[in-house]
């Protein structure tokens, strides 16, 4: 089991930043990759960034190319999410989560809420 704890968020003007912070306990280093989620009012939960944990190799939305960057530690088994140039469609809860080698987001935190204002 992996359990997923988030911080970091709150509220942010447009154009601010914030960083967010997943730590992860428990079976450390079975997940493959760890990934960003969001999760907006009346919205779908979507896709925002991943990293490869063993490589370091990341994935990002195209909402957010350019804007956000993650990060690991894995001293830590800390992900981050650095959120620069904040725009008010990215408020939303945003939610860490763990993929198995078996591919599948197996494991997810309980969210943390970042409002952006215009």
């Amino acid at each position: 089991q992996v359990h997923l704890v988030e911080s970091g968020g709150g509220l942010v003007q447009a154009g601010g930043s914030l960083r967010l912070s997943c730590a992860a306990s428990g079976r450390t280093g079975s997940w493959y990759l760890m990934g960003w989620f969001r999760q907006a009012p009346g919205k779908e939960r979507e896709f925002v960034a991943s990293i490869i944990w063993s490589t370091g190799n990341t994935n990002y939305a195209d909402s957010v190319k350019g804007r956000f960057t993650i990060s690991r530690d894995n001293a830590k088994n800390t992900v981050l999410l650095q959120m620069d140039s904040l725009k008010p469609e990215d408020t939303a809860v945003y939610y860490c989560a763990a993929q198995t080698p078996a591919g599948r987001y197996e494991y997810w935190g309980q969210g943390t809420r970042v409002t952006v204002s215009s």
